[in-house]
């Protein structure tokens, strides 16, 4: 049975996955405005990625960031640049309508092709047009293993409020093995460059 994290709670992947975990898909998730009373039922459970047809008014983006052991960027996965320039990660694509079945924008992971070097992935969501969380409902990130599509830790937060942007959680090595950190932050930026200033404590 999946984990419900905490702000702050960190885990140890394979421990909650039962074992050693290769390929994991991490979705980042939410409602916009009106559109929250219109959640469908795919993978992420609800409309992801987008302004939502009823609420129209905010185009939020998932991103992941790929960072060193010195808090130095490797690499940035976003509506930008879809796959990082090792092929380990992967984003489905910028949705900016909402439609969909609600797996829009999954990030998927590779973790045995992920460079050593790589120490921390950070995922995020923002609002590119610039406008605040003020309509924004149940914003959650979840992890799956992609082997068997079994949800592994899930978190929910609330989201509301006036900022644009959220830093949701990052998985990082510690000790061999890969663990999550329910990190739950509010920022401002239109893209991941804007929230690094935000991100770099949470390294």
């Amino acid at each position: 049975m999946a984990v419900n994290l905490s702000k702050g709670q960190k885990i140890s992947l394979e421990k909650e996955a039962g074992g050693a975990l290769s390929q994991i898909k991490m979705g980042l998730g939410w409602d916009v405005g009106a559109a929250a009373a219109q959640k469908s039922g795919g993978f992420l459970g609800g409309l992801f990625g987008g302004g939502g047809s009823a609420g129209g008014s905010i185009d939020l983006d998932a991103s992941c960031i790929m960072l060193d052991a010195n808090k130095q960027m490797v690499d940035a996965i976003w509506f930008g640049q879809l796959q990082s320039k090792d092929s380990s990660i992967q984003h489905t694509g910028d949705n900016r309508t909402g439609a969909g079945d609600g797996d829009d924008e999954v990030i998927n992971v590779n973790l045995s092709r992920i460079p050593d070097h790589v120490q921390a992935l950070v995922f995020t969501v923002n609002s590119f047009t610039g406008q605040t969380f003020a309509t924004v409902n149940n914003a959650f990130c979840r992890l799956v293993n992609a082997s068997n599509n079994s949800e592994v830790a899930r978190y929910d937060l609330s989201a509301q409020g006036s900022h644009t942007a959220l830093i949701l959680a990052k998985i990082y090595r510690h000790n061999g093995e890969w663990k999550m950190h329910a990190i739950g932050e509010t920022a401002s930026g239109r893209t991941f460059h804007d929230l690094m200033p935000a991100i770099l404590p949470h390294v």
